[in-house]
């Protein structure tokens, strides 16, 4: 049976992208169904094949996770030939992405301008730490983003220090919002008939994100944040612990037998008040005017929820998943990171796969989140160093010589 085109099929992306947050992107991209070609400098590649290596002579997972369903060249743009087949390659592309530092391309000798001149249709998409301004030429990485961001400054506990999230929301999250962009630009052309130039910043895309501190920011101006746990407020919102931050309260509560990730999230929606007074046995709650209505548990939601952890620290995270669902209480367990890995719900789903390697036989990896009914996903492993030279070069028109005699030079 023949397969069905992707979603992306005929889609070509020149991946000029490093680390997590263009690989993140392209990635994506690859999901879809583009032809993604990775370039990398000859001999070292993208910097994470080596980063965080977990075993001697093998692409490290951090490399691995990140650059699914790829093919590799490698390229010496520092060269005469370098150039003219990297001219050759844009030409030939659909999408250009790369998230090399400010000025880096340009130094290269390809502005917007002159990739554009050389083909029309590009999109030419590029991840920032900053857009223009005063910060345009720092540097960023993923825990600088959440800094300048606003994430930090509104996550942690009252009295603590700001805290960085575990989720890369400055580096794949600034990868998400790219694929966006890249997808906007690449449907627009299908009228225009031109590329364009499409540019997102790590500091923007993490402040995006934030959007809701930015709404508290403003409401504070007429007052305390009600459903803010804290009792002071400054200038400034604070950081709120494991506060929901929207209209219903919710609050991480501990579970049997009390071991660092035995906790789970609930929320008490109003409908929900009257069946969780009566799963924790406070059934009297339910008619008492200082507990039966939101606007009178809103001050004591610390009393609250150290009423239902009375209860929660009794059982298992699962049974008090599985009590709360049966009466449409929202809720969900804190899974750490050896739970997901070996969850079955998830390998079902698809959401956690395994892929074999030749260097370091299997691994696990997440699995693409974007589900489409006509572009079904099947991830596939990342490429070796230059693994698709022969490919890639190959449809450009390269004989085996040529390359032969290219690589003995350093160009490939």
């Amino acid at each position: 049976m023949t397969e069905l085109p992707k979603a992306l099929t005929g889609v070509r992306v020149l991946d000029m992208t490093h680390v997590q947050s263009g690989p993140s992107a392209t990635q994506l991209l690859a999901w879809l169904g583009a032809d993604v070609i990775k370039l990398e400098a000859p001999g070292r590649g993208d910097i994470t094949r080596s980063q965080l290596r977990d075993l001697p002579g093998a692409d490290s997972l951090y490399f691995t996770m990140l650059n699914c369903n790829k093919r590799s060249i490698t390229l010496n743009m520092k060269t005469g030939q370098g150039k003219h087949i990297f001219e050759r390659l844009v030409t030939r592309s659909d999408i250009l992405v790369e998230n090399f530092g400010p000025g880096v391309v340009d130094r290269f000798g390809y502005p917007w301008e002159t990739l554009e001149a050389l083909n029309p249709r590009l999109i030419y998409a590029s991840i920032k730490g900053f857009g223009p301004g005063r910060y345009a030429d720092f540097k960023a990485y993923e825990v600088i983003a959440q800094a300048m961001g606003g994430s930090m400054a509104t996550t942690g506990f009252e009295e603590g220090p700001p805290t960085a999230t575990g989720a890369q929301i400055g580096d794949s999250g600034t990868g998400i919002h790219l694929v966006a962009a890249v997808l906007a630009a690449l449907y627009q052309r299908t009228e225009s008939g031109r590329g364009q130039r499409v540019q997102v910043a790590m500091q923007e895309a993490v402040l995006n994100l934030c959007r809701v501190k930015l709404r508290d920011q403003q409401r504070l101006v007429h007052g305390p944040l009600r459903e803010y746990p804290n009792e002071h407020f400054g200038d400034d919102v604070p950081r709120s612990g494991n506060a929901s931050g929207g209209g219903q309260p919710g609050w991480a509560v501990r579970c049997a037998p009390g071991g660092p990730n035995d906790y789970i999230y609930v929320i008490v929606q109003p409908q929900g008040w009257r069946p969780l007074t009566e799963l924790i046995g406070r059934p009297e709650l339910a008619e008492d005017e200082g507990w039966a209505t939101p606007e009178a548990r809103l001050p004591k939601l610390d009393k609250m929820f150290a009423l239902v952890e009375e209860w929660t620290e009794r059982h298992s995270k699962w049974e008090v998943m599985d009590a709360l669902n049966a009466h449409d209480i929202p809720c969900g367990p804190i899974l750490s990171t050896r739970e997901l890995i070996a969850d079955t719900t998830l390998a079902e789903l698809g959401a956690v796969v395994e892929v074999e390697h030749p260097d370091r036989g299997s691994f696990k990896t997440v699995g693409s989140p974007l589900r489409l009914s006509d572009s079904p996903v099947d991830v596939t492993r990342p490429p070796l160093l230059g693994e698709h030279n022969k490919e890639v070069y190959g449809e450009l028109g390269y004989s085996d010589e040529q390359l032969s005699g290219l690589r003995g030079i350093g160009v490939i």
